[in-house]
């Protein structure tokens, strides 16, 4: 510990973080408890989250690969110690769309596409459920094209299970359209519809979930085991998730 907290001091010197409370200021008040112990942060516990916050935006910025990798470990480091925050969820979200909306090139070649970063982003977003984690999962579900970070996106929205006016199922149901059309996967279908059957108490039209799930049912490309299983879940589905 002692060891990780003077790496993260020597960082945050390097980047502009304080490494002493301005006079006159205490930083452990008003600070909120991390690790869900109940009480007030301790003056090393708020110092980390800072130097924390800082290392992490600096390794998400980077384009190299190594540096994400990085952040993602620092990230999910700090969720099992129980500090998570806003910031946590915004590095995420910029991992789990790397390289999808800014494209980077050298001698023709793209340099930033990092779908293994994409889909351990979408992972450990589910460990922070809020509105603002469901909506970068559903960006990154509509935008990427990799059926295997669409799928971690797809489940972590299960986890998440924010289906306000049926917006996350609806786009699923897209989603589980447009890959049976262009790039049919089985793994992806799969989580379909564990993912409906997650949400199915949540879901107010029904009739949509049911003919998205029947056309999974029926499409032959897919293993007899996914078809199966979809039978299965259209049953939970139709009685309300009960």
């Amino acid at each position: 510990m002692q060891q990780r907290f003077f790496l993260l001091g020597v960082c945050a010197f390097a980047f502009g973080v304080p490494v002493f409370p301005q006079q006159g200021t205490d930083p452990s008040v008003g600070a909120q408890a991390g690790a869900g112990d109940g009480g007030m942060m301790t003056v090393e516990q708020a110092y980390l989250n800072s130097a924390e916050g800082v290392v992490i935006k600096e390794m998400v910025e980077s384009r190299g690969h190594d540096s994400k990798v990085l952040a993602l470990q620092y990230i999910q480091e700090a969720l099992e110690g129980g500090r998570g925050s806003d910031d946590l969820q915004e590095a995420l979200s910029r991992l789990a769309t790397a390289g999808l909306f800014r494209v980077i090139r050298e001698q023709g070649r793209v340099i930033n596409d990092f779908p293994d970063i994409r889909l351990r982003a979408c992972e450990l977003l589910a460990r922070l459920p809020s509105a603002r984690t469901k909506d970068a999962l559903i960006q990154v579900m509509c935008a990427d094209r990799e059926p295997s970070v669409v799928r971690a996106a797809v489940k972590s929205l299960g986890e998440v299970g924010i289906n306000e006016q049926d917006e996350t199922t609806a786009t699923i149901g897209w989603i589980s359209r447009k890959f049976s059309a262009i790039n049919p996967t089985g793994s992806l279908a799969l989580e379909i519809l564990n993912t409906y059957e997650r949400l199915a108490p949540t879901v107010r039209d029904r009739r949509a979930v049911v003919e998205s799930i029947m056309d999974i049912a029926a499409d032959g490309r897919y293993a007899a085991a996914v078809r199966a299983r979809a039978l299965e879940v259209v049953k939970g589905v139709v009685s309300g998730g009960k």
